[in-house]
């Protein structure tokens, strides 16, 4: 096992592109690291230069002890799982998983070994005669899993193994991967663009944006604390609702207006965020998140002059929750996500109004499409961004 250390890592094309912008990450021995971001961010690309498809334009790779900016990728002592398998079609499970073990000369009875151990961890023992035309995506992807187990790597390197899957399939493989990386305690450095995976899945997760490193943290760090609102708006699903505020400090709490509305927020939540009092009667960015908007009628200890009136523009019933769209009087800001659907800005146009909010409502809602509501704000939960540099507001 061995830590991967990216420090000041720069990828430029003989075009000048710069894909990878002084990247820096530690993944400590036996981390299981997901790197996360929008298309073209520069996520696969950090992957190939680790396992060395890719050439270093500058800065240094270690894996372990040793600098690998310039060893072949056969000599770095990795495993990679590609987005197609890359299973070899006239071999055997047993061949395709043990194909590796073949070409560096392991004897037959240590290669016997590995294989059917690994195909036991991967329950694919009665499969080992079958060719990949006779199994199913998720078969192929654990006879990729299995090929990379039997090398016994350093690290183990996926980049979006799961994105050919279904998505019933996907949510299982991607608990039986997090599973089997814990119980081979091997480092390993995955590729999503699916956020979901990356939360579920990571120990920590990076987030790459053009090339640059935005945030590196827990899961439910990168959800609580987001450094700025390209990560506050592409963690969380739905994503966090952002819009254009202004700030008044009033005796012991603050006032947030968006729009020709407003919502009183408390001590708790200025004592969380002191570099507040330097916004006083300012514009910044207000972030507030799908399950901190709440149908008033059923909101229990709701304090007062924290809800906004609205209309109802789309229900999504999901059974055990609701997905509500409504409309405020107030810009929504860019979270500059390439991937993500367009911003839609409230607008009146006669009587049309488009949906720049979402709540995540309690089952127990009864709103309908049309219905005119107040909605509660749980005002704590806000987040605060800069309005010019939209980084977050904290300390």
């Amino acid at each position: 096992m061995a830590t991967v250390v990216l420090d000041g890592i720069n990828k430029i094309y003989d075009n000048g592109f710069h894909a990878i912008h002084d990247l820096s990450i530690e993944i400590a021995d036996k981390e299981f690291l997901v790197l996360v971001g929008p298309s073209g961010c520069g996520k696969s690309t950090a992957l190939r230069m680790v396992a060395g498809l890719e050439s270093i334009s500058g800065g240094e790779m270690r894996i372990g002890d040793r600098v690998v900016n310039d060893i072949e990728p056969k000599d770095r002592d990795i495993a990679m799982v590609f987005q197609n398998y890359a299973l070899y079609p006239h071999m055997t499970v047993y061949d395709n998983i043990g194909f590796a073990l073949k070409l560096a000369k392991v004897p037959k009875a240590e290669i016997d070994t590995r294989v059917r151990k690994a195909a036991a961890v991967l329950e694919l023992e009665k499969y080992l005669d079958r060719k990949p035309a006779q199994l199913s995506g998720g078969q192929r992807q654990r006879v990729a899993m299995g090929r990379a187990i039997v090398r016994q790597p350093a690290a183990f390197l996926m980049d979006e193994p799961l994105s050919n899957l279904d998505a019933k399939l996907r949510v299982q493989m991607r608990a039986e991967i997090a599973a089997l990386q814990r119980e081979l305690a091997v480092t390993t450095v995955y590729v999503t663009h699916d956020q979901i995976e990356a939360m579920t899945m990571g120990d920590r997760v990076a987030v790459l944006k053009d090339g640059y490193l935005q945030q590196v943290d827990t899961p439910q760090n990168l959800y609580d604390h987001p450094t700025n609102i390209f990560v506050a708006a592409f963690i969380g699903s739905p994503s966090m609702n952002l819009y254009s505020g202004k700030l008044q400090l009033t005796d012991g709490g603050a006032i947030v207006t968006l729009g020709t509305q407003s919502v009183a927020i408390g001590p708790e939540a200025l004592a969380a965020r002191p570099a507040l009092a330097g916004y006083d009667g300012k514009p910044l960015v207000v972030g507030i998140r799908p399950e901190d908007f709440e149908d008033a009628t059923v909101a229990t200890g709701a304090a007062p002059n924290r809800s906004l009136h609205t209309t109802v523009t789309l229900v999504e019933s999901l059974g055990a929750e609701i997905m509500v769209h409504f409309s405020l009087d107030c810009a929504t800001v860019d979270s500059g996500d390439p991937d993500a659907p367009e911003e839609t800005v409230a607008i009146t146009a006669g009587t049309e109004r488009r949906a720049n909010a979402v709540g995540r409502f309690d089952p127990k809602s009864r709103v309908k499409l049309g219905d005119v509501i107040d909605v509660v704000v749980t005002t704590e939960n806000m987040h605060f961004f800069d309005h010019d540099s939209h980084n977050a507001i904290w300390s």
